[in-house]
């Protein structure tokens, strides 16, 4: 591995200052888990790393239909290398429902950032959650997944309609304790083959139409009976994420068994999503953090035109560009899951707290995606041609990260729910009365266009009627984002030092006043990751 990446063998915690600052700032006891983090971050830069590789280039899943006796069985066969690897990353799956924080969860997930199998690892925690909450009677599966062998999955999506739930088909039917699916198409269903049990939406009959007539069920892979329970009719070839097999699933008089109240399906389902959501988030940051590895030392040791590439003033200039994302996204992703960790215990009709931190997942999920696309595109192009060979480990991060706009609601679905929000739940007050409370007593010209910026967009939304606030409202996502890290990372001063008030006002310039880098910020070296600008 040392031969095709830089980053390979390097400790992924202790490389990165961003996520040490961003831990600081939003998780109390983070220095608890210094040396469990250390470890974590060894195993994830050597291990894990070479493993995800592998893998990715050679080792995919494959989908065995049959068995030597002709029976149909439709179970996925790992490499010998991906089952070692799931195994040893089993404890990522483990909640802060059974001790811990989010933040603890979700920092582990950081460090793997191996969208594929962080997938795997997500899905299957995605089963126990909503059981932990609302179905306590089937708590065996709950340990199954948690401390047992089983993987699970979440499938919702169907092929006629995409984002939009309200048009699922497969209905559901009560039959004596348990409940028959049918009609289901389930057509992007990551865990396909893989898993021994997953979360579906289905229809009761008799519901009524739209996303509020969807409940949640448990489905196993078999049935009481010992029979295959679904039908996976094939796997989907993607440009990554190569590590999780992702298929289309057949439902057919599948045994199930329903999850709460079948009237709270809809919200069981988009809490599950909220959760997925904030790992989409820490993980795109994670990706981009892996790309960043490569980057900057390839620009340590390449020279051009007669100077080392960290000397060029226009390298240097991507490597700011670099910076700014990387610690904007990760405080945002960040500060989303502390405020999910101080909401999530609340159930429907849920309170003001849950609805603000499902205002923050849409725009961590939406933003963060935004930087990893760009950071893993940005740090292909500053090892040049090299950067687009697939040989070498850092094209295969700019590929996975295009996955992280589309995973658990692209763009345009992140802004209308967040509208919703707005609207319905006024989860806008408690986001404006924060940057009130952050920014209105700070005289540096940074916390004032953020909070200007923050003002003229909500008043944009609340001003305009619902097809204009519709047209408008992933730019408006996105300059809410913006503002809202603005403020993170002048409050991180305490975390990571007076860097990051300068890291504010740079971002500030750069993405709320479109503005160019000043120049002044060429020959600060402490900006860039020390890692980098060392002799």
């Amino acid at each position: 591995m040392r031969e095709i990446s830089y980053a390979y063998g390097k400790n992924h915690y202790r490389e990165d200052p961003e996520l040490r600052a961003s831990l600081a700032a939003f998780w109390r006891e983070a220095g608890e888990a210094e040396e469990e983090l250390t470890d974590w971050g060894d195993f994830m830069g050597r291990e894990v790393y070479a493993a995800a590789y592998h893998i990715d280039r050679d080792a995919g899943p494959v989908l065995v239909m049959h068995d030597l006796d002709g029976n149909r069985v439709d179970r996925v066969r790992l490499s010998p290398a991906q089952e070692a690897i799931l195994k040893k990353l089993r404890p990522i799956v483990r909640p802060p429902y059974e001790g811990g924080r989010w933040q603890h969860h979700f920092a582990l997930g950081y460090l793997l950032a191996d969208p594929g199998l962080y997938c795997i690892l997500t899905i299957t925690h995605q089963v126990a959650y909503p059981i932990h909450k609302y179905a306590p009677e089937l708590g065996s599966w709950k340990q199954e997944v948690l401390y047992g062998e089983a993987y699970g999955a979440t499938w919702m999506t169907e092929i006629q309609g995409g984002s939009d739930l309200g048009a699922n088909r497969t209905v559901a039917r009560r039959e004596g304790e348990v409940w028959r699916l049918s009609g289901g198409d389930k057509y992007f269903a990551s865990g396909a083959g893989l898993a021994d049990v997953a979360i579906v939406t289905a229809r009761p009959i008799g519901a009524p139409a739209g996303p509020k007539g969807l409940a949640l069920f448990l489905v196993p892979r078999r049935d009481r009976g010992g029979k295959l329970n679904y039908r996976v009719r094939r796997l989907k070839e993607k440009s990554g994420t190569r590590a999780v097999p992702t298929g289309e699933v057949e439902l057919e008089d599948s045994e199930a068994y329903l999850i709460g109240e079948a009237r709270h399906g809809i919200y069981y389902t988009l809490e599950t999503l909220t959760v997925s959501r904030l790992a989409n988030a820490v993980a795109a940051m994670g990706i981009a953090a892996k790309a960043v590895l490569e980057a900057r030392e390839r620009v340590r040791r390449r020279r051009a035109f007669g100077r080392p590439l960290l000397d060029l003033p226009l390298v240097r200039r991507d490597l700011l560009e670099l910076t700014l994302r990387q610690a904007g996204g990760l405080a945002l992703a960040f500060a989303a899951v502390k405020a999910f960790d101080e909401a999530w215990q609340q159930t429907p009709p849920y309170g003001q707290e849950y609805h603000y931190a499902r205002f923050l997942s849409h725009l961590a999920k939406n933003r963060t995606a935004d930087h990893a696309a760009e950071i893993t595109r940005l740090a292909m192009e500053l090892f040049g041609g090299l950067g687009f060979l697939e040989e070498y480990a850092v094209a295969r991060w700019h590929r996975e990260a295009l996955i992280t706009p589309i995973w658990e609601g692209p763009s345009n679905v992140q802004a209308l729910d967040m509208l919703e929000a707005m609207h319905k739940k006024r989860a806008h007050e408690p986001f404006i009365a924060l940057l009130e409370e952050r920014l209105a007593s700070r005289d540096e010209p940074a916390a004032a266009l953020a909070l200007q910026t923050a003002r003229e967009t909500l008043a944009l939304l609340a001003e305009s009627d619902p097809e204009t606030a519709a047209f408008v409202a992933k730019d408006a996502l996105t300059r809410l984002a913006d503002a809202l890290t603005v403020a993170l990372l002048l409050g991180m001063e305490t975390a990571g030092g007076p860097r990051y008030r300068r890291i504010a006002e740079l971002y500030a310039i750069r993405f709320l006043a479109g503005q160019p880098y000043p120049g002044w910020a060429l020959n600060d070296g402490e900006l860039l990751h020390p890692e980098t600008v060392r002799p």
